[in-house]
């Protein structure tokens, strides 16, 4: 079997979220049980930080990995969705899985486990494990794919749970209310284990503390305990001062990596006090500063080119925007964006707080769940966004890029594309196209 031919059974043969949405989710966890269990049950034998919430997991996990690595330990890192390759999903000390190894557990469960018949997730994150447990890893952070309680992920026995924030996103599945998805979330809470929570309002605290006490799990949360005296932002670096582990420099730039590096360097005091892991001021300024080289980490607030300013951000529900929307209003120049969302998402908050001063390339990413540009078109009218629709993400980022050169380099035109991971997935694949 050929990589390629592996990853088009993963893509074509099982039901993938990433692509089909709704439809392709399959909660509960037997499967997911059945199939570690012809594996060896891996997962038990891996030292997991288990990292939830609605947004800001995937920063918080890659930067807990870049710390740990900085340390010296041999880490796991296990995310989604991904931008340009399925191995980006399934790291070790930030590199990517091989595709012999795709190829050989691909094989391994056609030969002996198709009438499981798990999803796309399901398998991944059985893969994920099983890879982690042949490398020798010591310490796998594994980020929640969908929800918590009925995850794939949620097989697991951590050594430390991490719920980010709540924030309402696949209602469909996960509830309409903020109390109905922090229920979902807070069942990675395991007994006696401890849990971090980044943001918690008080219309969802009780839900986490609740549970917390329930399963006699200590519980911290990092709104409460300040982490640093104050955050200075600049362009391309957040300074943070007065942290346990002196001022520190973070490389990941967004309005939200505040928040998040709260949690994050919450997170790091608790392994130290409560898990028996070592971590130094060295590797914890060390992780923060080298995000993306150490973990592969893309998307988040990544400039892509330097004239014109281009910005991606794969932002895609209403807590990610809220972040997003303020820091692209205060930017002084002309504003481009090339925006795209899939199809099962209610995107009218979204839009409702997105600048208006804005030129808009409405676009779709090339997935069977994106919006048509020109019904997204339509959707933003009433809102005061204004632009024209292009059939193609590449061809909407060419046309906003060529306005954008048209113009004085004083005038600082910023062009940024977003909306959904797959608008971001498909700027880089063009991108990448060019390049080689």
């Amino acid at each position: 079997m050929t990589y390629s031919e592996a990853t088009d059974f993963l893509f074509t043969q099982l039901p993938v979220f990433q692509s089909q949405g709704p439809g392709a989710y399959k909660p509960g966890l037997d499967t997911v049980k059945a199939l570690s269990e012809y594996f060896g049950n891996p997962h038990e034998r891996l030292k997991v930080i288990h990292v939830g919430g609605t947004n800001g997991k995937g920063s918080t996990s890659h930067t807990l990995a870049a710390v740990l690595q900085s340390q010296g330990y041999k880490v796991g890192l296990f995310t989604s969705p991904h931008l340009l390759d399925f191995r980006e999903r399934i790291r070790v000390n930030g590199n990517m899985i091989s595709e012999e190894d795709v190829c050989d557990f691909v094989e391994r469960y056609r030969k002996n486990c198709q009438g499981l018949q798990p999803s796309f997730f399901e398998l991944t994150t059985v893969m994920a494990f099983e890879y982690f447990r042949r490398q020798g890893v010591q310490i796998a952070v594994i980020e929640v794919g969908l929800g918590g309680r009925l995850d794939s992920t949620n097989i697991v026995n951590p050594i430390l749970s991490i719920i980010t924030n709540i924030s309402k996103d696949h209602t469909a599945l996960l509830g309409n209310t903020e109390l109905e998805i922090a229920s979902e979330k807070a069942g990675i809470i395991k007994p006696g284990i401890p849990v971090i929570i980044g943001e918690a309002g008080e219309t969802v605290r009780h839900v986490f503390e609740q549970k917390a006490q329930s399963s006699g799990s200590p519980i911290i949360f990092a709104e409460d305990s300040p982490s640093f005296s104050r955050a200075i932002m600049s362009d391309d670096t957040i300074t943070y001062l007065d942290t346990y582990f002196g001022n520190l420099q973070g490389e990941l730039t967004g309005t939200c990596q505040v928040r998040n590096t709260a949690t994050i360097l919450t997170a790091l005091r608790t392994l130290m006090a409560q898990c028996n892991i070592q971590i130094t001021s060295h590797a914890v300024s060390n992780g923060l500063r080298n995000v993306t080289i150490l973990t592969g980490l893309m998307g988040r607030w990544m400039k892509l080119r330097n004239h014109p300013l281009t910005i991606c951000d794969t932002g895609h529900n209403i807590g990610g925007w809220k972040y997003l929307a303020p820091k692209l209003a205060q930017h002084s120049g002309p504003l481009h964006l090339v925006i795209g969302f899939v199809n099962d998402k209610d995107i009218d908050a979204i839009l409702s707080i997105m600048p208006t001063h804005a030129k808009y390339y409405f676009t779709q990413a090339s997935v069977p769940r994106a919006l048509a540009a020109e019904e997204l078109k339509a959707k933003a009218a009433p809102f005061g966004l204004y632009g024209e629709s292009y059939p193609t993400v590449e061809e909407a980022y060419r046309t906003a890029t060529n306005e954008a050169m048209k113009t004085d380099a004083v005038r600082n035109d910023l062009i940024f594309i977003g909306g959904s991971t797959f608008i971001v997935a498909d700027a880089l694949a063009s991108i990448s196209h060019q390049i080689n």
